[in-house]
């Protein structure tokens, strides 16, 4: 089976579970605080091991990000390309409200450093039908874009967070895009979802975009294939971190699997409404055998 091979992002979350999101001025306390496993790339690596492909994670830590490696080895993803830098790990700070939402405050550090050598890492373990997934929490992504192309390796990109760069990047040899309604509006320039979809849809004719929608499901379709509706799964969410990053993991693994994109969005669903009921990022993944228990129990 093809392999997933991830230049990514890697974190350290420390969550806050408080009353409500904090306001511009306001002081809360929190009732808890808890140190997590995170970082897009890290989460979405370990979702796609859980889910049974096998992956490959190139990026940087800093001297602090041991636990983040044990973690990924835990669940057999190949961190042998995960350089270890002098800058120290990326850091987010997460507040946690009773209804499960989030807010959330990112420190780069060195996923920040990406450099050339990084990159030759991550695309010298490409082999044909392997995927390359990126996230917008690293460096010269517009390079990464770049050369990829210049190797005709299939790259799916996770734009998210936004944050003015993704303005730039150049999409149309993209073979997967994923971005939620957020990240569409601002590549689109359209706040609707649907119309946001068209216009991506239309830009990049070559390009399958999935736009998810959170409790709303999504949207997924371009290239070869027709556009679709998918509707989400209604569960008690305790902490939706990681829940979008669970999503990607298990999509990108039943993706390399059979090219189905009505199963990977099936799995992906699943696994991402399992997510919500537990607290952390990576620690919120769950198993294969989770995820069937739970499709199981939503069909009967």
């Amino acid at each position: 089976m093809p392999k997933l091979v991830n230049l990514g992002s890697l974190g350290i979350d420390h969550v806050y579970s408080v009353d409500h999101i904090t306001s511009a001025g306001e002081t809360l306390a929190s009732q808890t605080h808890d140190v997590f496993p995170g970082g897009k790339g890290s989460n979405q690596s370990i979702a796609a091991a859980k889910a049974g492909t096998q992956v490959v994670h190139v990026g940087c830590i800093g001297p602090d990000g041991d636990m983040l490696l044990d973690v990924l080895r835990d669940v057999n993803v190949d961190v042998s390309g995960v350089r270890v830098g002098e800058i120290a790990t990326q850091h987010a700070v997460i507040q946690v409200d009773r209804q499960g939402q989030n807010a959330i405050v990112i420190f780069g550090g060195a996923n920040r450093t990406i450099t050339q050598q990084d990159r030759d890492v991550a695309l010298s373990n490409i082999e044909p039908g392997d995927w390359l997934l990126l996230q917008n929490e690293i460096n010269d992504l517009d390079q990464i874009l770049e050369q990829a192309a210049e190797r005709n390796v299939s790259v799916a990109f996770n734009v998210a967070p936004v944050d003015g760069r993704e303005k730039g990047y150049d999409y149309s040899r993209v073979g997967l895009l994923i971005v939620n309604e957020v990240e569409a509006a601002s590549l689109s320039g359209e706040t609707d979802p649907e119309l946001a979809f068209e216009a991506l849809t239309s830009r990049y004719p070559d390009t399958i975009v999935l736009l998810t929608l959170g409790k709303d499901g999504g949207i997924y379709g371009g290239g070869k294939y027709p556009r679709v509706e998918y509707q989400a799964h209604v569960v008690d969410a305790v902490d939706e971190t990681a829940a979008g990053d669970t999503f990607i993991g298990y999509f990108m693994a039943e993706w390399l699997r059979s090219k189905d994109l009505a199963k990977a969005i099936e799995d992906a669903s699943a696994a991402g409404a399992i997510a919500v009921t537990k607290p952390g990022a990576a620690s919120s993944i769950p198993s294969q055998a989770e995820v069937a228990a739970f499709k199981e129990a939503q069909t009967r």
